[in-house]
Parts: C-alpha cells; sequence; structure tokens
C-alpha cells in the first residue's frame, strides 16, 4: 500500500469514496464480541441494575446502532458470519457446532487472513467455536496469535482435572500449546489483550471474544461483592468484569496512542440466554428463536473523533457489515476477497454521507426455523409450527401478529424468502441432533405470546 493519499471508491455494496490511508495511518481494527449478553443489560442500552460505565464511555464517543442484528441466533453460526462476512448458508453454516469436522471449511477466508495479506497483526483473544480440527486452528485461519479456547464455553476459574484438562476444547492455550492462569478468565482475557496493544509494532487487527456473560454463572468473589443487593448478583458481577476488562483495553490504547485511530466493534454474538439470568427487553425471544430477542444486539462503532458527538445511527444493518466495513477503511479492493460478500460498509452511514438503510432486506435460517426482515415488516416461518408477520413500528415486542390483516404482505415476504434460499442457500452441513423439537417448542409459544421472555419460560 502506498504512502499517498488516492481517492478511490470502494468497490463493495454501498462503499463509498474514502483516501487511501498511508502505511502509518492504516487504522487498528478491534472487535470486542460479548457472549450471550442481554440487549438491555448495558447502561448505554438502559439498564440501571448492570454497571457498565467503561462500555457506556467508548458508546458516547462514538455511534450506537439501535436496529442492529447478528446474522444468527446461536454462537458458532454467528461468529462465522461475522468473520467470513457472508450467510453462513451460502457454506452449509447455520447450526453450532459439536462434533469434530463441524464448523469453518478449509476455502472460507476470515477477515484476519486477508489483513495478514496487508501486513497487519492479527490477534484472537479469548473463544473460537468456529471448529477443532488443526485446519480449523485459529493460526491456521489467519491470527498470528491465539490466546483463548477452542470450544464454546469454559469454568472462569483455571481447572487442570477438568475444564483444562489435556485435551480438551475447554482448555486454555496459546498457539496451541496449553496456559495455566490464576484469578478470573475474563481478566486474564483482558491482560492478553492489552498485551497485543502494548507490543504490537505494526497496525492490528484483534478479534477480542470474551466467554463472558455465557454460563457457567461464575463471578470474582471480589466483584460479587459489588452486587450482592442485586436481584441477579452473578450476572451483573460477569458484565462488570467485562466492561472492566473493556476499560483496560482502551486505556492501554490510549496510553500508547493508538486509540484515535482506532476502529472499534463492540456487540454480543446473540441474544440473552435462558441459562444466565439476562435481560432482552423490551424484545420478545431469547437466544436460539427468530423473534428479535434472538438475533438484536447491542452494537457500538467507536474511531477516535471520526464518529463521535453523533445521534445514535437507527438504519437496519448486520453482524456481517463488520468484514466490509474494515475493508472499506483500508480500501481495500473487492477483487482481493476471495469470494464475494454480503455484508456492507457502514461508514458513510455512520458519517451521514449516505442516508437510508444499508440492507433493505435480512435474513435468518436455521433447519425448521426462517425469517425474513423486510423494511419494517418481519416474517417468521417454523415448519409444522405456524407463520406470523409483525410490523415493527408497532413494537418490537412483536405482540401483534397481522398475518390475517395483511395475507398479501406475508405472501410478499414468502416469496422474497424462498428467492434468497434458492439463489443463497445449501443444506446444512451438519444438524443439531434434537433440538428442532426444543426451538420449535419455543417458537410454537412464542407465536402465540405464551412466553415473552428467558425469565417467563423460567416461570412456567
Amino acid at each position: 500500500m502506498k504512502n499517498t493519499y488516492l481517492l478511490i471508491s470502494c468497490l463493495l455494496p454501498g462503499g463509498y469514496a474514502y483516501a487511501q490511508p498511508s502505511q502509518t495511518d492504516r487504522p487498528n481494527v478491534l472487535i470486542i464480541l460479548a457472549d450471550d449478553a442481554g440487549y438491555a443489560d448495558f447502561g448505554f442500552m438502559g439498564s440501571k441494575d448492570v454497571r457498565t460505565p467503561n462500555l457506556d464511555a467508548l458508546a458516547a464517543d462514538g455511534r450506537i446502532c439501535t436496529d442492529a442484528h447478528v446474522a444468527a441466533t446461536v454462537s458458532s453460526p454467528s461468529r462465522a458470519m461475522l468473520m467470513t462476512g457472508r450467510y453462513g448458508q451460502r457454506f452449509g453454516y447455520e447450526c453450532n457446532t459439536s462434533n469434530p469436522g463441524e464448523g469453518l471449511p478449509a476455502d472460507e477466508e476470515i477477515l484476519p487472513a486477508l489483513l495478514k495479506r496487508h501486513q497487519y497483526y492479527t490477534a484472537c483473544v479469548g473463544k473460537w467455536h468456529l471448529g477443532s480440527l488443526p485446519f480449523q486452528h485459529p493460526n491456521v485461519k489467519g491470527f498470528d496469535t491465539f490466546y483463548g479456547l477452542i470450544g464454546g464455553s469454559r469454568s472462569y476459574f483455571y481447572d487442570p482435572k477438568t475444564t483444562d484438562a489435556s485435551g480438551k476444547h475447554t482448555q486454555y492455550q496459546h498457539n496451541g500449546q496449553a496456559q495455566s492462569f490464576n484469578g478470573y478468565f475474563t481478566d486474564e482475557l483482558t491482560e492478553r489483550a492489552k498485551q497485543v496493544v502494548a507490543e504490537s509494532k505494526r497496525p492490528f487487527m484483534m478479534y477480542l471474544s470474551y466467554t463472558a456473560p455465557h454460563s457457567p454463572n461464575q463471578a470474582s468473589p471480589d466483584d460479587l461483592k459489588l452486587f450482592k443487593d442485586s436481584s441477579r448478583p452473578v450476572y451483573a458481577a460477569m458484565l462488570y468484569a467485562l466492561d472492566r476488562g473493556v476499560g483496560e483495553v482502551v486505556n492501554e490504547l490510549k496510553r500508547t496512542g493508538k486509540y484515535d485511530n482506532t476502529l472499534i466493534f463492540f456487540l454480543s454474538d446473540n441474544g440473552g440466554s435462558t441459562t444466565n439470568h439476562s435481560s432482552n427487553l423490551p424484545l420478545k425471544g431469547f437466544k436460539g428463536n427468530k423473534f428479535e430477542g434472538g438475533h438484536r444486539v447491542p452494537f457500538i462503532v467507536t474511531w477516535g473523533k471520526r464518529l463521535s458527538n453523533k445521534a445514535p445511527y437507527t438504519g437496519l444493518i448486520s453482524s456481517m457489515d463488520i468484514f466490509a466495513t474494515v475493508v472499506d477503511a483500508l480500501n481495500i479492493s473487492k477483487k482481493e476477497l476471495h469470494k464475494p460478500i454480503d455484508g456492507v460498509s457502514l461508514l458513510p452511514y455512520l458519517e451521514d454521507k449516505k442516508k437510508g438503510n444499508p440492507h433493505q432486506a435480512l435474513y435468518w435460517r436455521k433447519m425448521d426455523s426462517r425469517a425474513i426482515r423486510s423494511g419494517d415488516y418481519k416474517l417468521i416461518i417454523t415448519r409444522g409450527v405456524d407463520s406470523v408477520l409483525y410490523k415493527l413500528s408497532d413494537g418490537v415486542d412483536e405482540k401483534n401478529n397481522i398475518i390475517q390483516k395483511e395475507p398479501q404482505k406475508a405472501h410478499e415476504l414468502m416469496k422474497q424468502l424462498e428467492r434468497w434460499e434458492k439463489s443463497c442457500c445449501i443444506a446444512p452441513a451438519w444438524i443439531e441432533d434434537g433440538w428442532s423439537d426444543i426451538t420449535n417448542g419455543y417458537h410454537r409459544r412464542l407465536m402465540r405470546n405464551k412466553i415473552m421472555t428467558a425469565d417467563d419460560l423460567k416461570k412456567k
């Protein structure tokens, strides 16, 4: 990349013309991912009982996206779509992984591999959950360094007899070598992330994938004391530790003079879960289903002063847009991408240089359930259960099913969803045995407003 500024047009969908950054001015990229966090569980999202001062400050320094969605409602496919910028249905990835061989295909390139070709230092810190075979290891898929676990969750405390036993996918490792740690796992990941910031001598891309607040529900004793009067003390303490970690990483960026030129994204991998006392209110649903509580997530984008002092952004966006936005920020040509992407660059929208929605429609599919969001309308279809249609301007709680009132709109969206499946989707490369019955049962009750949130489910 030349050390000059050249005005070129980004070739990605929804792209905008930006000056090509010099070698020294290329932005660092930091993607911070929470795990199973509730939509309402942050101060910047209105929470009163969970303390997140550092994330609130980050949000105040950038833009909050209020209509942001992940591309899958469970962890592994959501991460795959974020990292590739592509619908996972293009390569058979719509279910969680549980067996060897499941996960990222060898021929799918993820964001760090692309940035390595542009001389970026790349680091993955935290949860991987994108495959356990050697060709799927983070170091093979494009990360120069990896501190974390290959699997989907683990204890927050080191235990060589169980979680950290030899050969376990939950074992803490650095580039394939087992590691030990003292204290609390969220704090350990924060220390490794700070190390990446401090030691990187060239532009870096870091994927900081916290396991918090995913179960098991475990907090450090010191953090737990701060929330002894809370109605959900462990969960609040877990998110407080994550928030503290974000603050420490941001402070390290500022200490090293890298903050103003670091493009930062913060989001959760899916909606809050039924297992960790999270809250998705006012949304209906939770992790694993196609209601808003399953896939609408808190979402912050910060880039020094470039996006500061702006009102919340209300356009329809996807986690797949992170890939496209980074590519746009670096002015990487579409010709350098191994495969077409489905994400859209958010930069022109967040900088108020382009109006409208980055996406006219978003789609979801996992086994028996499908959904489409088109404009203000949301259609959910669960095979063998029912179909429902909502107009989200009437309420994001999705209480009022209007499919009988607007059958033509429902038919139109069904056809649009069919066209997407025919043009984009292949059969799932694997399925989650036993989960269809469980998920279909949730959808049946949610469609009939029998349950609205994870907490409602626990009361039944």
